[in-house]
């Protein structure tokens, strides 16, 4: 466990200033420094470090003259001697690294340590600082090249003795900065120009072989990331793309090489698209070639090298594009040509599949046995298709075997079969399974048997037969179809049953002679009951661990396999409370260990996937367990970080929905909420597809959870740190880094230089102020944080910004004019700067904004109005209206949006006025695009209901603590067409009325605290009404709600009713 520098920071913070054990004001700051580099160093707790850190404790509240701080005066000195070792470059007890990246590590703390002197400024080093500039711009150069595919530990001899070269350097800077910085012997600003002098001279000569080195290797080298670090898609290769379209309009010098780079591997792209990427699974390997070469000029482009490294570097670059053209040419000839079989289906993998453990209970299952057994023992005509789907861990493999030994089925069906079917299969094995379950094929025939023999041995075996063919854990609906053509159709009485975990494969297998069972997860104490018999099989539970097994069955989430899990632990575990409260309050740590077992279940999930769903379901690892995930912000940071294909009419938003409908349909994901219009809300990821997410992550370097303390390098591409402890002066340091998540230490105290890959960067979690080297992250695209950075427009590829204050704050001007900015999100509002607004009021045109979404501004008044007009891309506004006094029209008014005609979200809450009484906004000009408005704190006449009525395209409608004239409603034939979501919150009515039809396509009707309304008879007849929900209202209004309930099953509909009490 590292110690805590806490006391040590306060007092080298605090006291060094005016008790002089300082050299130079700050110098204490660079301890702090070097002092959580030790810590990241080593492996085993640093004894001087703690002992340090306890006599600062003690000196706190003592004078400069106590003993305890010449105890620790005398000490510290000591202690300063001791850093000499960190300053040369030497192997890490905690993490194992490659050589490149150890002597990175070294010049990154050196950096660390240049930068914070050149921001101290102390007097002795005026006459020094533009050599020390240059220093550190050659320290970058070499930092750069040890991220870059050339000084990648191959057996090449040249790239070692590179690499040596560089450590020498390394140490050398050591050095200087030791004795100049460290000691507190006298400074000799002469000796220190020498020395840097002469650091510069070997910095030069080394930079110089580096060229020839880069110049002199084989080409054929592979990329920085290897083919297994990183998982890939279609989409991330097109995301890198785009990442080296924004790096050409950085970089001017050889901006012609890097199009011509950027137009190869288009065409590259495009040929590998159109040769069908599940027709071969050799493709994989050419789209992490492209994305990692797509990848390489990024990085060599955006490390703001000089001018002869690029010249040097690129020409390489497009010779390896040349050579996979080649190859990838010479695949598609042989493909042509059919000399390229689809990938055969391991056998001994599908045989693992069918050895699912037995969860054995079918707890919660017995209405489900019930009912699908009388499905199965139902007459038919012909075949039938009966599906069950769900999650892994269900327990559909244990209902399926239930049923298919049950004594009924076996006497009923005449042939019973069994298979497992796996996403890339072989026909030829199928058959074989299947047979082989009848007891029909010997051990020879299963060898040499032809495909086409073993048809015709199946529909011989099932013809004038009746016979049930139960196919588990099915992935797609090809198979279904292929299996049926090889069985007889018109065979009364006999059934497919299959299971599956894709919903979308359930029902597009079903037709109107097909049944579909979705199974349902288990109830809380349903999970209890299974945990009771795992854990005591007939025994009782004793009373003394009731209370903790309850807890921990309600932690299992509703899934079987968690209960199964978790039971073997329990099993082999003293029954004391004491040990299963610890069970309940860290039950992941436990189910992580032991779900090592069953793995195998969860995993075949993940593999099945598409391509392009992998990393957006690795991702949800990134977010902490039993968190509801809000969708519109892991949609972007999907987007950010390049998961989502660019489709031609469509947004990227709404194939971001599609790829989370696709995992929730593959019961993956789950729903947490849903909003009134259907679209998901917010989602959840259960903890045993969490763990895995993070192995998986870890195993392939996508991503790496960090729980205690970070290493000297981080070799992940994506960090989310979980661990508040980290101390403030630690930071996480790595080449490639592409997004950085959680609870970062103090960001103000980073080299953002250092991090120049970096696409998201989420700060939302503390307070954080910037200061370093953020001009060079060209590249974020995500940012979250909890106030509006200085210097935003840095960002230029920034699209979405996500600030979560606390207090109203202004927006800069600089933020509308960020052509990439398509989101911004200010969770305790926003207001317009005031110079922003004077602008406006002396009539100044501004740039047009490409924003999107903005959540929340506050317009009070035409000059807030006059900016927005600005904005004419928006298409969701939350905002707050204030009535001001509009100079041209000498009146009092609300402001007006009719200027924003792609506007469909529309959100408003109404301030209201203190200099005169109520007044009703203008409505008559509203949006027409419109289909969600929710309208808060409003006062609204008779005439502007209409108006909102005749909103052509509203969907959904919320109206919040608001007042209508005459405290009537009367809706007339003809209005809210399209409305299927309506929401009435304390809104102060006593007559609704509604004309014949009201609201022809109603599907959920919420009522909260509406004291003296009553429901329309009307809409008793409502039959697209689906859902009624009464919050905190007036008896009849419940009884309303029922009598329409009772209404509707008149007509075959069920209305489902929720009442709540205030």
């Amino acid at each position: 466990m590292a110690p805590s520098t806490n006391n040590l920071r306060k007092l080298l913070e605090n006291r060094f200033k005016k008790e002089r054990l300082e050299k130079f004001d700050g110098q204490g700051q660079l301890v702090l420094i070097i002092t959580q580099f030790m810590m990241k160093m080593s492996h085993e707790e640093i004894a001087s470090l703690k002992g340090l850190d306890v006599l600062a404790g003690r000196c706190l509240g003592s004078s400069c003259h106590s003993e305890e701080f010449r105890n620790f005066s005398q000490r510290f000195r000591s202690f300063m001697t001791e850093l000499e070792v960190f300053f040369r470059v030497q192997n890490s007890t905690r993490t194992p690294i490659n050589r490149n990246e150890l002597v990175a590590v070294f010049i990154d703390l050196f950096l660390e340590i240049l930068e914070e002197i050149l921001r101290l400024k102390p007097n002795f080093i005026l006459r020094v600082k533009e050599s020390i500039n240059t220093l550190k711009m050659g320290l970058k150069f070499l930092i750069t090249f040890l991220g870059d595919t050339p000084s990648q530990p191959t057996e090449c001899h040249t790239t070692e003795n590179v690499l040596t070269d560089i450590e020498v350097v390394a140490n050398s800077v050591g050095d200087f900065l030791y004795t100049f910085f460290f000691k507190r012997d006298f400074i000799s600003v002469t000796d220190m120009d020498q020395n840097l002098s002469q650091l510069l001279e070997t910095l030069r000569l080394v930079t110089e072989k580096i060229i020839a080195h880069c110049n002199t290797i084989p080409q054929t080298l592979p990329s920085c990331k290897t083919q297994n670090t990183e998982v890939v898609s279609l989409f991330l290769v097109d995301s890198s793309l785009d990442d080296l379209e924004n790096v050409m309009n950085h970089n001017d010098s050889e901006k012609v090489q890097i199009q011509q780079i950027h137009h190869q591997l288009k065409g590259l792209r495009s040929l590998l698209a159109g040769m069908g990427v599940k027709r071969c699974s050799k493709l994989e390997e050419f789209f992490i070639q492209i994305r990692d070469i797509a990848y390489e000029v990024k990085y060599v482009v955006s490390s703001f090298s000089p001018v002869q490294y690029l010249t040097m570097r690129l020409p390489q670059v497009i010779e390896k594009i040349e050579l996979i053209k080649i190859q990838l040419q010479e695949m598609e000839n042989k493909h042509d040509a059919g000399m390229l079989k689809d990938e055969e289906y391991p056998r001994h993998q599908m045989l693992l599949q069918t050895q699912t453990p037995d969860i054995g209970d079918i707890v919660g299952l017995k209405d489900e046995v019930t009912k699908i057994k009388e499905q199965l023992l139902e007459g038919t005509e012909r075949l039938q298709f009966i599906s069950i789907f769900g999650m892994a861990g269900l327990g559909k493999t244990t209902l399926v075997k239930k049923l298919y030994d049950d004594p009924s089925i076996v006497h009923y069906f005449d042939k019973r079969a069994w298979c497992v079917v796996s996403q890339n299969y072989q026909i030829r094995n199928i058959l074989i399974d299947i047979l082989t379950s009848m007891d029909v094929l010997n051990e020879e025939a299963r060898m040499d048997a032809a495909e086409n023999t073993l048809r015709e041995v199946l529909h011989k075996c099932l013809i004038h037969r009746r016979y049930i063919i139960v196919i588990d854990d099915i992935w797609n609906v090809d198979a279904l179809n292929e299996i049926k053509a090889c069985i007889p159709d018109k065979a009364e009485g006999s059934k497919i049953l299959f299971t599956t975990r894709d919903k979308n494969v359930a029902f597009e297998a079903s037709s109107s002679y097909a049944v579909v069972n979705a199974l349902k997860r288990l109830t809380d104490e349903e999970c209890w009951v299974l945990l009771q018999r795992k854990v005591f099989q007939e025994n009782s539970c004793p009373e003394n661990l009731i209370v903790a097994g309850k807890k921990i069955a309600r932690k299992c989430d509703r899934l079987p396999l968690a209960v199964v899990v978790i039971a073997a632990v329990l099993t082999n575990m003293e029954k004391k409370p004491k040990l299963w409260e610890d069970v309940a309050k860290r039950i992941s740590s436990y189910t992580a260990k032991e779900s090592k077992k069953y793995i195998n279940i969860l995993e075949h999930s993940y593999n099945s996937l598409p391509m392009h769903l992998k990393p957006c379901f690795l991702y949800f690892g990134t977010f902490e367990e039993e968190r509801e995930i809000e969708v519109r912000k892991l949609i972007s940071l999907w987007t950010a970080e390049g998961f989502i294909e660019k489709a031609e009419m469509k947004s990227t938003e709404s194939v971001a929905q599609e790829y989370l409908e696709h995992l929730i349909n593959r019961s993956l994901v789950q729903v947490a909420q849903r909003r009134p219009d259907g679209e998901i809300k917010t989602c959840r990821i259960h903890d045993l597809f969490r763990d895995m997410c993070l192995r998986i992550a870890e195993e392939r370097k996508f991503m790496k959870v960090i729980q205690n303390r970070l290493s000297i390098y981080e070799q992940y591409q994506r960090l989310s740190i979980r661990s508040h402890s980290i101390p403030s002066f630690s930071r996480p340091f790595g080449l490639h880094f592409r997004s950085l998540l959680g609870h970062l230490p103090d960001p103000s105290k980073f080299i953002f230089g250092n991090l120049k890959l970096l696409k998201v960067l989420d700060l939302s979690s503390m307070d954080s102020i910037f200061y370093n080297s953020t001009e060079h992250l060209v590249l974020l695209r995500f940012l979250a944080v909890t106030s509006i950075p200085p210097s935003i427009e840095r960002f230029e590829n920034l699209e979405f910004l996500f600030v979560g204050n606390s207090e109203t704050v202004e927006i800069p001007e600089n933020l509308f004019n960020m052509v990439m900015l398509r989101h911004a999100y200010f969770n305790g509002g926003a207001q317009f700067s005031k110079s922003w607004r004077q602008r406006a009021a002396n009539g100044e045109t501004f740039p047009e904004s490409s924003l999107q979404r903005i959540s929340s501004i506050s317009i009070d008044d035409e000059n807030d109005e006059k900016i927005l007009r600005y904005s004419p891309n928006l298409r969701k506004l939350k905002c707050k209206f204030a009535v001001f006094f509009d100079s041209s029209e000498n009146n009092y008014r609300y402001p007006i949006l009719n200027f924003l005609g792609q506007l469909e979200s529309l959100n408003i809450f109404f301030c209201r006025s203190y200099l005169i009484d109520d007044l009703n906004p203008d409505l008559t000009n509203l949006p027409s695009n419109l289909r969600r408005l929710t309208l808060s704190n409003f006062n609204l006449s008779l005439e502007q209901m209409k108006i909102i009525g005749n909103l052509l395209e509203l969907e959904v409608l919320k109206l919040r603590d608001g007042t209508i004239e005459e405290e009537r409603w009367d809706t007339s034939e003809g209005e809210f067409k399209k409305l299927k979501f309506l929401e009435l919150v304390e809104v102060q009515i006593e007559h609704w009325n509604t004309s014949y039809d009201p609201f022809p396509k109603l599907e959920r009707l919420v009522l909260r605290s509406c004291r003296f309304l009553e429901i329309p008879s009307d809409l008793e007849n409502r039959l697209s009404l689906r859902k009624i929900e009464v919050h905190g209202c007036k008896k009849s209004i419940e009884d309303s709600a029922w009598n329409i309930k009772e209404v509707q099953k008149d007509y075959s509909n069920d209305v489902e009713v929720n009442i709540y009490p205030s």
